[in-house]
């Protein structure tokens, strides 16, 4: 005989973390089957379907918020994974020094221009192909070298040329002021690389290239170093496709991460100064005051018996909660909240470096992960032969 369907009640207790004053309870999975005898949890495609839900909350640019619901933590964790380290992006990898009379020693310096974000034409970054990292030494650092076998292409390097000489300023020699008033050139910025197209970048993507300006910084103010007067900075900078899991600098996010939905239940009135101070143990907008009714006050069973004009506390906005548990410290608010958080519901913060708007990160991170399923499976089936 079959089991009698749940409640919603029943169901949603399932799948309710614990958060107590000392301990985290059902922090384990149970949608699997066996879990629960005589109930049906088999995986399925029109199950997955009909659970999953998505929420945008907030979407800009390089920031974008959105919950989602209905999956297991072990795919919302691969999404994150994904996002940090194995999306493409175009960073400077190598760096052929001619000159550098500025105060910051060559390798220090090429390290600042591999953590300067570029972007460019879409088009154009998806035809380069990615190119490995060089081999590394003993201890895991850079050997510096190139691998024996790369010659860099139109295909897989993007040139940048940083030609910058600091000069008096006319009339300003021997005078008092700051540098911007006195030199020209006293600070070497990111707007200061200079993209030098070649072989077929040229030719393929020029209308691309002349409406987004070429391969250019990001953020074009980064300061990279400053010189004065009869310094030089000559460099030739050759930036590649990467991984954010060869190296951060590749990493087209500044975060990406996800927390649980938090619950907040009251299970018994919380009044007048008590409410109050209840409500200041969560950020503000989470917990909110509403003033007991008098059919509140009339109904038997209610707990506000009698309380008619009282303000009561309510719950507002969870998702604003940050499950501090400062509630749980005070006694009088002993056996009247109990705290959790919903075990597959996962609210998604994703910040972009600039390189890639932070909604089609996302798709990008699905993209790569069916990609993935598609190669497992087609690796299954070539063992099952």
């Amino acid at each position: 005989m079959a089991p009698a369907p749940l409640s919603s009640d029943e169901e949603r207790k399932r799948k309710i973390v614990g958060i107590n004053a000392d301990t985290v309870t059902n922090v384990t999975s149970t949608d699997f089957p066996g879990h629960y005898p005589g109930e049906d949890h088999s995986w399925s495609v029109s199950k997955f379907a009909r659970n999953l839900r998505i929420q945008l909350h907030h979407l800009e640019r390089n920031e974008l918020s959105f919950s989602l619901i209905g999956i297991d933590a072990s795919i919302a964790n691969a999404f994150r994974r994904i996002l940090i380290a194995e999306i493409p992006t175009l960073a400077i990898e190598y760096v052929f020094v001619e000159s550098n009379d500025s105060v910051i020693s060559d390798e220090v310096f090429a390290a600042r221009l591999g953590q300067i974000p570029l972007a460019g034409p879409k088009r154009f970054l998806k035809w380069l192909t990615c190119t490995p990292r060089p081999p590394q030494g003993m201890l895991g650092e850079d050997t510096g070298k190139l691998p024996e076998d790369r010659e860099a292409t139109d295909q897989d390097t993007v040139v940048l040329n940083l030609n910058i000489k600091c000069e008096w300023k006319e009339g300003m020699k021997g005078k008092d002021g700051t540098p911007e008033e006195l030199y020209e050139h006293s600070s070497i910025y990111a707007s200061d690389l200079v993209f030098k197209p070649e072989g077929r970048q040229a030719l393929d993507f020029k209308d691309e290239m002349e409406a987004v300006g070429g391969i250019k910084p990001v953020h074009p103010r980064i300061l990279i170093a400053k010189i004065r007067p009869g310094d030089e900075v000559n460099m030739v900078a050759h930036a590649v496709k990467g991984i954010g899991g060869d190296h951060a600098k590749f990493s087209p996010v500044a975060t990406a991460s996800y927390r649980l939905l938090p619950t907040i239940d009251i299970v018994k009135p919380i009044l007048g100064t008590d409410a109050r101070k209840f409500a200041r143990c969560f950020p503000r907008g989470v917990i909110g005051l509403d003033t007991v009714t008098k059919e509140e006050s009339e109904a038997e069973g209610s707990g506000f018996e009698g309380e008619e004009g009282k303000e009561k506390a309510v719950v507002r906005d969870t998702m604003r909660d940050t499950v501090s548990r400062e509630c749980l410290r005070h006694p009088e608010f002993k056996d009247k909240v109990k705290l959790g958080r919903v075990q597959d519901h996962f609210i998604f913060s994703i910040e972009s470096s600039g390189q890639i708007p932070s909604d089609e990160l996302f798709i990008d991170s699905v993209k790569l992960l069916r990609g993935k399923c598609k190669n497992l499976k087609g690796s299954l089936a070539n063992i099952m032969r």
